[in-house]
């Protein structure tokens, strides 16, 4: 399978799990702190990623003391921040259209991709991505929907600006092993969000409220921010932003399923957010360009890439990990926006082989 397609198939995991939960916890969010709950929540995400394997992963590059900062910028913004900005939000909208406005993280994240993280995002790109954005602007503006409430729109919009910034500062670790990058993140917001709640002395909610916010929090935020830590490794922040905008297409689902109405604008607006999906899934950027010297580690094997000498005792084709030097290389291939193609795209011949495109 191509590394896009992976990266596409994970990306549209991560939406759909992470869309489908904005109707719960705009229920849950009723009947308790949002702190408290944005604490629950990571603890239940925390929960699973400790059950998922051996932190110890031989294959994976482990997270370095150089990490912290952006670590801390993760798990300051993603993490603490905008978690209580959406559930402060979602207090104040309903669970439709709080489903339909964390659609902003898509283009936020792609912008900063794009105009501050050096990534490339191809015409055909930004093409799917608009029809994406556009189907679920146009569920927003349908009547009943964002202008109701100003103040939870803006809030929820506060939230996917700290989450953007997550998305692109996460995509510059995921060299490192995504599971230790995710669990340490779920880790430190749980304990973080729920000192600050129970120093705050919020009241504490039911069991029931507990268990459905543990098991939210396990799939919603576990399983979708891990599959989102590979699609971002895979396919780059800009183009993972574009598939994450199907995630309303989940919370609309939920919340028609929980009680809400469902229109004909709505059906419209996922037909095009579907043609969308399928547009950036089928996108194929080829084009010759320089690959710089560098020195990093990373989970890899030997291909076009990686062709380096190893100690005895080290297959080259299985995954491992180790510090590597990658020699200058000029060449052609299909590729997209990860940590080894960062490199400056323009509409014009290069090294006479032909248009960039």
């Amino acid at each position: 399978m191509r590394r896009s397609t992976t990266g596409a198939i994970v990306g549209l995991t991560s939406a759909v799990a992470f869309g489908a939960s904005a109707p719960v916890a705009q229920r849950l969010v009723r009947h308790t702190d949002p702190q408290l709950l944005a604490g629950i929540l990571y603890a239940g995400a925390a929960l699973a990623l400790w059950m998922f394997g051996s932190a110890a992963r031989r294959d994976e590059a482990p997270l370095q003391r150089s990490d912290v900062p952006r670590m801390a910028v993760i798990i300051g913004l993603g993490g603490v921040i905008g978690p209580v900005l959406m559930l402060v939000g979602l207090r104040h909208v309903s669970g439709t259209t709080g489903a339909l406005t964390l659609n902003l993280e898509a283009p936020f994240t792609a912008v900063v991709a794009v105009w501050f993280f050096g990534e490339h995002l191809g015409r055909r790109g930004w093409i799917a991505g608009s029809l994406i954005v556009a189907g679920a602007t146009l569920l927003a503006g349908a009547p009943d929907s964002l202008g109701r409430n100003p103040v939870g729109v803006g809030l929820i919009a506060l939230a996917c600006v700290c989450w953007a910034i997550d998305n692109n500062v996460t995509q510059q670790l995921t060299l490192r092993d995504p599971v230790s990058i995710v669990r340490a993140k779920a880790t430190i917001a749980a304990l973080v969000n729920l000192l600050i709640a129970f120093a705050r002395h919020s009241p504490g909610p039911t069991i029931g409220v507990v268990g459905a916010a543990l098991v939210l929090g396990a799939l919603s935020y576990g399983v979708s921010i891990l599959a989102d830590a590979y699609a971002l490794r895979l396919i780059g922040a800009a183009r993972e932003a574009a598939l994450f905008a199907t995630a309303p297409f989940a919370g609309v689902a939920v919340a028609v399923a929980i009680g809400e109405p469902f229109t004909a604008i709505a059906g419209i607006a996922m037909v095009l957010m579907a043609v969308g999906a399928f547009a950036m899934v089928t996108e194929r950027h080829s084009h010759i360009h320089t690959h710089d010297e560098i020195v990093h580690e990373h989970r890899h094997v030997h291909d076009a890439h990686h062709l380096h000498e190893h100690p005895p005792g080290v297959d080259p084709v299985a995954p491992h990990t180790h510090v590597h030097r990658h020699e200058p290389l000029v060449h052609r291939h299909e590729h997209v926006a990860d940590a080894h193609h960062r490199h400056p795209h323009r509409h014009r011949r290069r090294h006479g082989l032909g248009p960039a495109r």
